[in-house]
């Protein structure tokens, strides 16, 4: 029985764009930290297996150079990387130009390639490029009667540009563990034999990789795959929908759970309601979090439209919006009426438009 820590999609110093540029650089130092933990959780481990994107880009800081070095050295492990399609061995990449130490091993060609260990046979491959076509087409384990494991980068969708894997290819392996990057959620699957597993990314970094983000852990012999995802204590990123109601500020206030500082949020407003100050908004719930965006996704009150029967020009002219409001096909263009009609009365009356 041996113990695996299986992880990937570190996607070390991302750009972080949506955020400040002084919140984006504070970002990437807990990229950096996060190793830490995953060094810890390292520690009962006889494999350490990194199925690709380390890194973001081509573009790498020094100081996160330096920490993944710390991290490799913290662990006592041998360390496996498949480089996948955003740091893959091009010319003048650190997997070529640094000194890793001597328990690491990256895997440089498009060729699979085998390691063999005491307790297991290692197996890997790398991007050579951006995009890759199917690499594990054809592979068959060199000894099935031993532990067989693999590290890649791919996903299972047809006609990916990103090393597709058919289930028939992962059934036919003989691997007894497949350990994915490239989707950014966790998920487990098995294919005839063969356990594989995405971890996801390290990291959240946006609103497209929301909740907790961590590794497996995977203790595996020929009979049995037993396999836990461990979260790390990260910032999460999270889409909180709430209906708005008369007083949006309550609304929300009731709706959030405790402890979100930490945490960069998403807020959609919904429901029917009156004219919303998204910026007083945003301003007295921001220091409730790390991160804030609010988006009123509400539609107006009946009462919005309650002139469009009168024979006047405030009634013609909700009428006519009325007509585009009730035809509109999405609600972000719904949204863009109401507000237009809002607007429009608030200046007929002499009031200040609040949109």
């Amino acid at each position: 029985m041996i113990k695996i820590l299986h992880a990937a999609d570190f996607h070390l110093d991302s750009a972080f764009s949506s955020l400040p540029p002084e919140k984006a650089a504070a970002r990437r130092r807990e990229q950096r930290s996060a190793l830490e933990q995953l060094a810890a959780l390292c520690e009962d481990c006889d494999l350490v297996l990194l199925s690709g994107d380390l890194f973001d880009s081509a573009r790498i800081y020094r100081d996160t150079l330096d920490a993944l070095k710390r991290f490799f050295a913290a662990v006592q492990a041998e360390i496996f990387i498949a480089p996948g399609n955003h740091d893959w061995p091009a010319q003048g990449s650190p997997y070529l130009t640094e000194d890793w130490g001597r328990r690491v091993h990256i895997f440089k060609s498009d060729k699979i390639e085998r390691v063999r260990l005491d307790a297991c046979d290692v197996y890997g491959a790398a991007f050579t490029a951006q995009e890759m076509p199917s690499l594990l087409d054809g592979f068959t384990v060199a000894d099935p009667d031993r532990l067989n494991l693999m590290a890649l980068h791919g996903d299972l969708q047809a006609n990916s540009v990103y090393n597709f894997i058919s289930a028939e290819a992962i059934a036919a392996s003989g691997l007894d563990y497949l350990a994915l990057g490239h989707i950014h959620k966790g998920e487990v699957r098995k294919f005839g034999k063969t356990v594989c597993a995405w971890p996801g990314c390290l990291m959240g970094r946006g609103f497209d990789e929301c909740g907790e983000k961590g590794v497996y852990k995977v203790t595996l012999d020929k009979t049995a795959c037993r396999t836990e995802f461990v979260p790390l204590r990260t910032r999460k990123y999270e889409i909180l929908t709430v209906e708005a109601g008369d007083d949006a500020i309550a609304s929300v206030n009731a709706a959030l759970p405790a402890d979100t500082e930490d945490d960069c949020y998403r807020i959609l407003l919904t429901g029917e309601s009156d004219a919303i100050d998204l910026p007083a908004l945003e301003a007295a719930l921001a220091p409730r979090f790390y991160s804030l965006s609010v988006r009123d996704c509400t539609v107006p009150k009946q009462a919005l439209w309650a002139a469009a029967g009168d024979d006047t020009l405030r009634g013609h002219f909700l009428r006519d919006l009325k007509a585009q409001y009730d035809a509109a096909g999405e609600d972000r263009q719904r949204g863009r009426i109401a507000a237009a009609a809002k607007l429009v009365t608030a200046l007929m009356d002499g009031r200040e438009a609040v949109l």
